[in-house]
């Protein structure tokens, strides 16, 4: 698996309750502050209405969807960059994270204190990411700092990462995201990806209203889906009380109540998907023996390191992939009609692998 989503925002913006909802973990929740603080994790299946439809006609009888980790992080506060709330501690735990979730409270409720006092999604977002932005900032100098006077002898290398280092600060110094940089097309540039920054990792925000302003959301969620929109990137407008509600039911139940919410499917799914894209990842299959498998990877993976995904022994003496798309497997709807149409490609260790390939590797070790 190896993809990690973390869930963030300030206190009680309902990030554990959706972490429940979503995991099934039943992490601690509560109406006050740090109710978190050890970050809880789950492992969530992915949909994939392809998986059941391959195994309806292949005949599998096993099935093993692929996975997305969640980590619950504790409730960040003004001045976590300095290490108010714990907030080192916190800051540490969403620098390992692949990318992140940003709950954004909309929703009124007494018993439950607001650390600012009232609702406002606007400036909460801006609290979230001042802090982010300042704690990469002092990541940034404290790497400048380190590298100055080696840059200035004249090395090439020290050079190369001064330069970065100092690009990035102009970013991060204006107030925006370190997560532009990449725009410049050095996502693979060693100098930045060793920092390991907050800010330049993709974020996803959710929306939590009240049940009552479902399905059509409020003025406070369609503020954080404008923000959304400015930072390119999506937002998911979610209860997460009603999404607690819906998985204390029976399945045939949970139905019936999403339509009578106006629901056509779980707020959960919808984030599930939503940080599934967000992580740029796609899907490839897998039938060995009984077991058809959906797998993970990054979009752009070759064949030799996907076959590595499934069994380092496959990457090592991976000879070639046997590859069919799920399209043609569904418009043709039998494995021997595959073959004897002959759409079965043998592709070699540089194939680029597609979202929805079947695919058989060939290894020799």
């Amino acid at each position: 698996m190896g993809f990690t989503t973390g869930i963030i925002g300030l206190p009680n913006a309902g990030k554990s309750t959706i972490f429940n909802a979503l995991t099934g973990a039943a992490a601690q929740t509560a109406g006050y502050p740090f109710t978190t603080i050890d970050p809880n994790s789950g492992i969530v299946t992915v949909p994939d209405e392809r998986l059941d439809r391959i195994a309806e006609i292949t005949r599998h009888k096993k099935i093993t969807p692929t996975s997305m980790e969640f980590v619950d992080v504790a409730g960040l506060v003004k001045g976590a960059n300095k290490g108010e709330g714990l907030g080192n501690q916190f800051l540490g735990h969403i620098r390992n994270l692949n990318a992140v979730i940003h709950v954004v409270r909309c929703f009124a409720d007494e018993n439950v204190a607001h650390p600012e006092g009232d609702i406002d999604p606007g400036r909460d977002i801006g609290i979230i990411d001042t802090e982010l932005i300042l704690a990469d900032l002092a990541v940034v100098e404290r790497r400048i700092d380190k590298v100055k006077k080696v840059a200035q002898s004249g090395d090439k290398e020290a050079k190369e990462s001064f330069a970065v280092y100092e690009a990035v600060k102009d970013i991060l110094d204006s107030g925006r995201p370190a997560i532009e940089f990449l725009s410049k097309g050095e996502g693979d540039n060693p100098s930045f990806t060793e920092m390991n920054l907050i800010t330049a990792k993709p974020v996803l925000f959710v929306a939590n209203i009240d049940e009552g302003s479902l399905p059509a959301g409020d003025d406070h969620s369609r503020k954080v889906q404008e923000i959304a929109a400015e930072g390119r990137t999506a937002a998911v407008v979610i209860s997460g009380k009603f999404e607690e509600e819906l998985l204390s039911l029976d399945p045939d139940e949970r139905d019936e109540y999403l339509k009578e919410s106006g629901l056509t499917e779980t707020g959960l799914s919808r984030i599930i998907e939503e940080g599934y894209n967000l992580l740029d990842l796609i899907t490839f299959y897998t039938a060995v023996g009984p077991e058809l498998r959906a797998w993970s990877i990054p979009r752009g993976t070759t064949a030799s390191v996907a076959a590595g995904k499934i069994h380092t022994d496959m990457e090592r003496g991976f000879i070639r992939a046997e590859v069919t798309s799920f399209a043609d497997l569904k418009a043709i709807g039998s494995e021997e009609g595959v073959r004897e149409e002959g759409k079965i490609r043998t592709e070699g260790k540089e194939y680029i692998v597609e979202d929805g390939d079947i695919i058989s590797i060939k290894f020799n070790v």
